[in-house]
């Protein structure tokens, strides 16, 4: 079946409120006949065999270059759009959606902001189509928040830079065709003396170790590089040379706001499921959905899904009008992670014994959830952005 989301062009025709709902609606009849069926396998096999098809079927719907520009095989949309297209299949698979934010925000979102015009040439297309899956390779073994610690080097020989170390915990490491990775350039500059490389599978010297068994989003295959007197041309720099923390800062708030979406598809999902169950399952004589504690419970899940998602929604619609705030795209992924991780468990609680079994998808969901307060910035670094963002309107 062909699959075509309506492009940037032509979201002009329809009025603001119509479009997202258009296109939430091809998103989701698009996940529930492509993603669903595959997606209890995909949790417990820890992979996704078809995930290349797949990706291609996302290429050809429009979703992988979503905020990309139509010249370069983009759709040109918003982030509110993004957003909605992260929700709608982290509904779904939140583990695949993963996945999908890796390529779509992280790879090439720093492509589009950071590329020059050749760079864009070469490598978006194929991003944009699904033919390559992208990736972003910023953490190591010691430095995941403290991310500046690096000792991924990479040292200039004539036209190339000559990569040695590793990389870890890479969301699409053992699948991606491109990878965006950050080295130190000059290690005595600190934060100074990191740039940014575009990495091309099979580049002579990079290779991928076996991927990471992980408590949750399985089937996201994540997994550390090794970087052996690898070498880069010099024209794979993405951005200017030992510029390479403001590349990375510059799409950080972007990628926090576009993982929030995340946790926001994970709470539609346990709501999704528990509240049908609780208007199913009988004790004492009626629905357990009528006894009040489980009416506080349904009541608990449905204001934090909603408070959540507008919280997320007016963050987007603030980004697409140039308005970015790094207290709020903290803000925003911090509120919805934790709140998405109470919502799993209180689904749990709804099914009884039946949520502690891995017969019902309640205990993926919990799962999930739980990596969206660790990635993108733990939720601790998330309040000291928050806490320092107010300190500097004092000093």
């Amino acid at each position: 079946m062909s699959w075509k989301i309506i492009s940037g062009k032509d979201k002009q025709t329809y009025n603001d409120f119509f479009f997202p709902s258009k296109l939430r609606e091809s998103v989701r009849k698009f996940c529930a006949e492509q993603l669903a069926p595959h997606a209890d396998e995909i949790d417990k096999k820890n992979e996704f065999p078809e995930m290349r098809d797949f990706w291609k079927a996302m290429g050809e719907m429009g979703l992988l270059g979503i905020t990309a520009p139509v010249e370069f095989g983009g759709t040109g949309m918003g982030y509110l759009e993004h957003v909605i297209v992260m929700e709608e299949i982290s509904r779904v698979s939140a583990a695949i959606a993963l996945s999908y934010g890796a390529h779509s925000n992280l790879c090439v979102n720093q492509m589009v902001r950071h590329g020059n015009e050749e760079q864009k040439e070469k490598y978006l297309p194929k991003l944009m189509t699904g033919e390559h899956v992208g990736a972003l390779a910023m953490s190591e073994p010691n430095a995941g928040s403290d991310v500046v610690s690096m000792k991924l080097k990479a040292v200039k020989e004539g036209n190339y830079y000559v990569l040695n170390g590793n990389k870890f915990w890479i969301t699409n490491g053992p699948d991606a065709d491109v990878l965006i990775v950050y080295a130190k350039t000059d290690p005595d500059a600190h934060q100074r003396g990191i740039t940014a490389f575009i990495i091309e599978k099979g580049m002579p010297g990079f290779s991928t170790a076996q991927k990471l068994d992980k408590l949750g989003m399985r089937g996201s295959n994540t997994c550390e590089l090794i970087f052996e007197d690898c070498k880069v041309p010099a024209k794979n720099i993405l951005g200017p040379l030992n510029k390479g923390v403001y590349v990375m800062m510059s799409g950080l708030d972007l990628e926090r706001l576009v993982l929030a979406s995340g946790p926001i598809g994970i709470m539609q999902a346990v709501l999704d499921f528990a509240i049908p169950y609780l208007h199913v399952r009988e004790a004492f004589g009626q629905k357990i959905g009528h006894f009040q504690l489980m009416q506080g419970k349904m009541a608990d899940m449905y204001t934090r899904l909603s408070s959540c998602r507008q919280y997320l929604y007016n963050v987007a619609r603030a980004c697409d009008k140039g308005h970015f705030s790094a207290k709020d795209c903290a803000g925003v992924i911090l509120y919805c992670a934790e709140n998405a991780t109470q919502v799993a468990l209180d689904g749990i609680q709804c099914l009884g014994g039946n949520g502690y079994i891995n017969d019902y998808p309640m205990g993926r969901f919990l799962r999930d959830a739980k990596l969206y307060e660790i990635g993108a910035g733990t939720s601790e670094v998330r309040r000291l952005i928050i806490g320092r963002a107010f300190n500097s309107m004092f000093k």
